[in-house]
């Protein structure tokens, strides 16, 4: 049996272990098993340092998910946009395509809890309809594998799909979401590798939350994907307690770019059940790219993003960096908060527009009738 199969077995999953494990009276999570799986795998578990860290707050159950809140069940609105089963098209050229139900080990604040762990939500089964609906869909040119963890699929499972996909004249991009660099780098094997460098241009998009996740296992695993001409990226979400605080995620993204991983996004915590306990204020987000734009290196500085709750796709935040824009001049602040104008090319008016104005008339004249 192959080495990360045998990890996955071995996997912590259920309440009576991590209350014996961490000292966690069991009535405060036993009812969080049928709330929403439990599994962690040794390897994950054995990066956790002491009770309440970054890593433990990730995985461990904890009894503020049963704390009644007006959050949903499917916040990104995901369902009404599934026109078959595993596929999400909501994008005009793009699509997810869900091929895996289970992931190495089960995030507290997933957003696709509904679902994942559940091989009647997003089945195997479901795959060739996915495809046929991909095929029969040209204008869909970049396709997103998720689920789950499609990297949890066996080598030949997984090779079936990108071959069916590869074929389709239309589909230019194949994209990858996986946590399993992250839980389980024993699973990015030379075999693994070799598969994947057959179907380019292919891309993968990693989920590390914590510097500390960035171990020398993780690394090699992350350096084999980019040595097989696989471009990086990593998103990461914002959770109170884990990674809210600036010095912190610099030192991610910093980390991330030495593995030769591009920060991609920080994703605002979605408005998903049993996960209030993670939400931070957007200003927190805010705080975060201040202190990242402008004092470490551009290739560091993710996008901050909410994935709009009822299925408004990703909407860019920053920071105010533009104060004022009239017909002669842009006014803006640098990241140290010194104030610059920048003057504008001659026109004929000379009204003066304020910011609001402007991002309004843009919005406008850019919606499809």
């Amino acid at each position: 049996m192959e080495r990360w199969r045998k990890m996955l077995q071995n996997s912590l999953t259920t309440a009576k272990e991590l209350s014996e494990r961490f000292d966690i009276p069991i009535e405060d999570i036993k009812n969080l098993e049928n709330e929403f799986n439990i599994k962690i795998t040794p390897y994950y578990l054995s990066l956790i340092k002491e009770k309440g860290d970054a890593i433990y707050k990730q995985v461990i159950p904890d009894k503020s998910e049963l704390v009644d809140s007006d959050l949903l069940e499917d916040p990104l609105g995901e369902d009404k946009d599934s026109p078959v089963n595993n596929i999400v098209h909501r994008y005009p050229d793009r699509c997810l395509f869900l091929i895996s139900h289970v992931c190495a080990s089960y995030c507290r604040f997933c957003t696709r809890k509904r679902k994942v762990g559940d091989p009647t939500k997003i089945s195997v089964k479901f795959i060739d309809e996915g495809i046929e609906y991909i095929a029969s869909h040209p204008e869909i040119r970049d396709v997103i594998l998720s689920g789950g963890d499609p990297l949890l699929l066996g080598d030949d499972q997984l090779e079936y799909i990108l071959q069916k996909l590869r074929r389709l004249p239309h589909l230019e991009i194949i994209r990858i979401g996986t946590r399993v660099p992250c839980f389980l780098p024993h699973r990015i094997t030379s075999k693994l590798v070799k598969v994947l460098k057959k179907y380019h241009p292919l891309f993968m998009n990693v989920h590390f939350n914590h510097p500390d996740e960035l171990t020398p296992l993780a690394v090699k695993a992350l350096g084999r994907l980019a040595n097989a001409g696989i471009p990086l990226g990593n998103q990461t979400v914002l959770l109170k307690g884990v990674n809210d605080d600036p010095v912190v995620m610099k030192k991610l993204m910093q980390k991330l770019l030495m593995a030769r991983v591009r920060p991609y996004y920080i994703y605002q915590a979605d408005m998903v059940f049993g996960t209030e306990h993670f939400r931070t204020r957007i200003e927190k987000g805010l705080e975060i790219i201040k202190a990242l734009r402008g004092w470490t290196s551009g290739l560091a500085v993710p996008h901050f993003v909410i994935d709009a709750p009822g299925g408004g796709g990703k909407i860019p935040l920053l920071p105010q960096y533009v104060l004022k824009i009239t017909d002669e001049e842009v006014v803006l602040r640098n990241y140290t908060g010194k104030i610059y104008r920048y003057r504008q090319p001659s026109t004929n008016g000379n009204s003066e527009l304020n910011i609001e104005e402007v991002l309004e008339y843009e919005v406008e004249d850019y919606i499809q009738p």
